[in-house]
């Protein structure tokens, strides 16, 4: 293999050096594991924190967001039922 279809290999496939050769800070942080994404464990030991009680004020548990999460549900399912019923002209006008 010549070395510039090595160069355009490397470029196509490594993702790690840009054609005008500037190295891609983007690609070297993923593999490195750098930047401000949020880890598994990160997002484990905050829940965990918010179950014990000493989370941020206003964090949910995972009992409540069940429960937001089946409310919700039920609400967008009740207010397909409804908008049914009017259209058939079932259920009586809400200004009544």
């Amino acid at each position: 293999m010549e070395k510039g279809q090595r160069r355009k290999r490397r470029e196509v496939f490594g993702g790690v050096q840009g054609r005008d050769g500037a190295a891609d800070s983007n690609q070297r942080q993923k593999q490195r594991g750098d930047g401000d994404r949020e880890t598994p464990l990160r997002r484990w030991v905050a829940q965990a924190e918010v179950e014990a009680g000493r989370g941020p004020a206003g964090a949910l548990k995972q009992s409540e967001r069940e429960e937001l999460r089946e409310l919700r549900r039920e609400n967008q399912r009740l207010r397909m039922e409804r908008e049914i019923l009017k259209s058939d002209g079932l259920c009586a006008k809400e200004s009544e």
